[in-house]
């Protein structure tokens, strides 16, 4: 950022009015205390900036060289918009482009502003907004208007003075239900005032041009039914002011945007299969009512088009994101509204990479998206072994780890993970990352005795009971080759190994009886010295993890409702006597991975308790989009909620001592892998006849 005293007197006047009050936002921590380490799936490939291209004209179509980054590539930017140049607290003369977007650095999620300034024109050829030479920028809303307490931020928009966003900062109470509720701030003051009524969450807010509505996707009071891919939500829309006349004027959409305050463009599954965006118009003569709406489709079939955005007054066009038979990418497209046609955008820039969630200017001559950078045009954030992630408790630090199923060595100085395929064991500085198992497994334990041996899982994850699975010991210390050794004979999907504290026995699941229960064995000669069935019964008992007193073992169970895909977590003794619920989930709910603290008093686990937090179609693909970490006491008190995010937060562990809340970075370059919503691959027919060739209608 340009020091204080180079920026321009008005820059500086915003500078100060928006800093005052986010100076307490951060906060000391203990150098004693827990570390939780836990992954996210694919968060640590994303890194996300916000990029914008000129809407084409006739004559000209997009060109790399005319895309521009905005951000400023540190962390993960995304979900960007154009502030209105009527806005009465932020200065538009003379800077190039303007932006308020969500940023998770510094290990919290938070919402930014960007104004890029143009003093001096940009040197010839330059491709990035980062070398115009000022950059002013300032933290919106991090915390502190959420009384200190941690949340998610999502789909910003400024209204006169006010900042409207979603924020996940209040609980609900109720297992299973979104915190996910609409605020608006006002900057001068940090006022802040939730719009979405109790009991009730909100998504993807969209404030009208005049300011006076806010349109949110919604399911009302009816709750969310765990679904994980396009969500069954209406439309509602209220009063931007205080959330009042509120009223319902869609069945079943999502993602809406405002043209004029009586006209709405959102996204639905059509009855033919397809994600297609609609126009919704609102009566100006009668009572406004899902009855009174006129709703009409607008992007043809043959594509999924969705997260549509526009701008002002602009009958022209409106700009989304798309799907297309025969590519693996999703791209940003306009769609001409007078000729029934889409424009290609990104796919002209960047072919191969995928592009989310665009805006428009309000002058309707640019459109914004953000998409991954990766380790050119001058990225500055390194890739991540461990990941600071601002925690809500006092003396704990959080950190997401890049792999799957991470544990601790007993002296804290190495990981283990997956990284499917394979098994890899890391310094915890990031150095030495080496295989130390080639084929596929999941799940890692070390032995709290044997030095350098890991226990893992040997075979396909997410399978049936009779699939070849088996638990195997992995020397990681063989100074000639890492050997391992094979513990279950019978290949019966064996999984989740957990050591007892002494070092001699196994606690893991198996599926030889027809059903997963759990079974303990011996670590060194494995089921050939014996096996002794711990829980029986017709249902599944997996993901198990024994306390550091050896006295319990926790587990995720569905015996409450067998094959039903609700999982909640138990305790036993490892004799097999004083079972008993600890974590109940709600109708269909789940509470999946526990793992023992040091202290063997509290469990972390993940779980879906706080519902969804976004429409997941926002995002790229996660199998669970609504897994978060918590914490709760052996005694069923003092549920905590560690994480807020849209991702897919799992398989929590605890590290052996207190780490300092500091990024680990390491060599790795492996960035912008990440999968695309897999249920976006589905393609439905592509029905004949006039709208097959208005689909195939594009100009280049």
């Amino acid at each position: 950022m340009k020091p204080m005293s180079a920026m321009p007197p008005i820059f500086f006047f915003l500078y100060l009015i928006f800093s005052l009050s986010c100076a307490a936002a951060d906060h000391e921590t203990s150098s004693s205390g827990d570390t939780v380490i836990f992954t996210t799936l694919g968060r640590s490939d994303y890194a996300f900036d916000i990029f914008t291209l000129p809407i084409p004209s006739q004559l000209h179509t997009p060109t790399p060289s005319a895309e521009l980054r905005i951000t400023d590539g540190v962390s993960v930017n995304f979900n960007g918009h154009f502030p209105p140049a009527s806005s009465s607290l932020l200065p538009h003369q003379n800077s190039q482009l303007q932006l308020i977007y969500v940023t998770e650095r510094n290990g919290s999620s938070a919402i930014y502003y960007d104004a890029l300034y143009d003093v001096a024109a940009p040197r010839a050829g330059s491709r990035s907004a980062l070398e115009i030479p000022v950059r002013v920028q300032v933290r919106l809303l991090g915390i502190e208007q959420s009384n200190n307490r941690i949340s998610m931020k999502d789909k910003p928009s400024l209204s006169g003075e006010h900042l409207i966003y979603v924020s996940t900062h209040e609980d609900t109470g109720e297992p299973r239900t979104s915190w996910a509720a609409v605020y608006s701030t006002h900057l001068r003051s940090g006022l802040t005032r939730r719009l979405t009524p109790r009991g009730v969450a909100d998504f993807s807010p969209a404030v009208s041009p005049s300011g006076v509505w806010t349109a949110v996707a919604s399911y009302g009071i009816k709750g969310w039914d765990g679904e994980v891919e396009e969500l069954s939500t209406d439309i509602y829309i209220f009063l931007t002011r205080d959330g009042s006349q509120r009223v319902k004027v869609v069945e079943h959409g999502g993602w809406p945007c405002w043209v004029d305050d009586s006209t709405l463009y959102f996204h639905r599954r059509s009855g033919d299969g397809w994600i297609s965006v609609y126009r919704a118009i609102l009566p100006e003569d009668k009572p406004v009512s899902t009855e009174s709406v006129t709703v009409q489709r607008v992007t043809p079939p043959g594509l999924h088009a969705f997260t549509p955005a526009t701008s002002p007054g602009n009958n022209k066009f409106i700009a989304v994101a798309t799907r297309r038979p025969g590519s693996s990418y999703r791209h940003i497209e306009l769609f001409d509204l007078v000729k029934n046609e889409f424009v290609e955008l990104t796919r002209l820039v960047s072919p191969t990479t995928h592009h989310l969630n665009p805006f428009i200017s309000p002058d309707s001559t640019r459109v914004g998206y953000h998409k991954c950078d990766g380790n050119g045009n001058g990225r500055k954030s390194p890739q991540l072994l461990l990941e600071n992630v601002r925690s809500p408790v006092p003396n704990l630090s959080l950190f997401r780890v890049d792999g799957s199923f991470p544990s601790f060595s007993p002296d804290g100085d190495r990981i283990a993970f997956v990284d499917f395929p394979g098994v890899y064991v890391v310094n915890r500085d990031g150095s030495n990352r080496r295989q130390v198992f080639p084929s596929s497994a999941f799940s890692t334990a070390w032995d709290p005795v044997r030095k350098g041996i890991v226990y893992t899982s040997a075979g396909p994850d997410f399978a049936s009971e009779k699939t070849e699975v088996d638990i195997i010991s992995i020397n990681v210390d063989d100074a000639d080759q890492v050997g391992f050794k094979k513990l279950t004979t019978d290949g019966q999907n064996n999984a989740f190994p957990s050591p007892s504290p002494d070092g001699k026995w196994i606690v893991f699941r198996s599926g030889r009886s027809g059903h997963k229960n759990l079974y303990i064995m011996d670590t060194v000669e494995g089921e050939t010295s014996g096996l002794r069935r711990l829980t029986e019964g017709q249902w599944t008992d997996t993901m198990c993890s024994w306390s550091p007193d050896g006295d319990w073992i926790a587990f995720a169970s569905d015996r409450d409702n067998p094959g039903s895909g609700s999982f909640e977590l138990y305790l036993i003794h490892p004799d097999g006597s004083g079972l008993r619920r600890l974590v109940k989930s709600g109708s269909a709910g789940r509470a999946n991975h526990p793992s023992f603290g040091p202290d063997g008093k509290t469990i972390v686990f993940t779980s879906d308790y706080g519902g969804i937090s976004a429409e997941p179609i926002s995002n790229p693909h996660h199998y669970q989009p609504y897994g978060e970490i918590f914490t709760v006491k052996l005694d069923g008190s003092d549920l905590t909620r560690l994480t807020h995010n849209s991702f897919e937060d799992g398989t929590p562990v605890y590290a052996p001592f207190y780490m300092k809340p500091a990024d680990v970075a390491w060599p790795k370059t492996t960035l912008c892998s990440f999968e695309e919503c897999h249920w976006l691959n589905i393609m439905p027919k592509v029905h004949q006849g006039n709208a097959t060739k208005l689909q195939c209608g594009v100009r280049h």
